[in-house]
Order: structure tokens, then sequence, then C-alpha cells
């Protein structure tokens, strides 16, 4: 019977102390938020006052006269 209780909690302490899976949860969190970073860029990029500093920054650099 001793014997069988030991058995028992060897095998829950490997199931609890487990990592099989974890990557791929680690794989779906890295995922989401590459995701969400990425709209927040998009966002952020795609706004007015972004869009009118690049296009003056690129009229001007454009306008530049070489030599």
């Amino acid at each position: 019977m001793n014997r069988m209780i030991q058995d028992l909690q060897t095998r829950a302490m490997l199931a609890a102390t487990d990592d099989e899976g974890m990557s791929t949860a680690e794989y779906a969190i890295g995922t989401i938020a590459a995701a969400a970073f990425g709209a927040i860029l998009y966002t952020v990029v795609t706004g007015d006052n972004i869009v009118s500093a690049l296009t003056g920054i690129i009229t001007k650099a454009l306008d530049t006269a070489v030599g």
C-alpha cells in the first residue's frame, strides 16, 4: 500500500512539473503580441500626422538641389 502511494505521489509530481506543450503556448502568446504590436504600429503610421510628416520629409529631400 505504501509503495502505491509513493507511485501516485511520483506521478502527481511529474504531471505537475511537466512542461510539455509549454512552447506552443509561448508561441501563441508571442504571435498574439506581435500581431497587436503590428496593429498599433499600422495605426500610428497611417495616422494623419505621421503621413503628413513623412510626405514633408520626402518632398523636402526631392526638392533639394545637388551640387
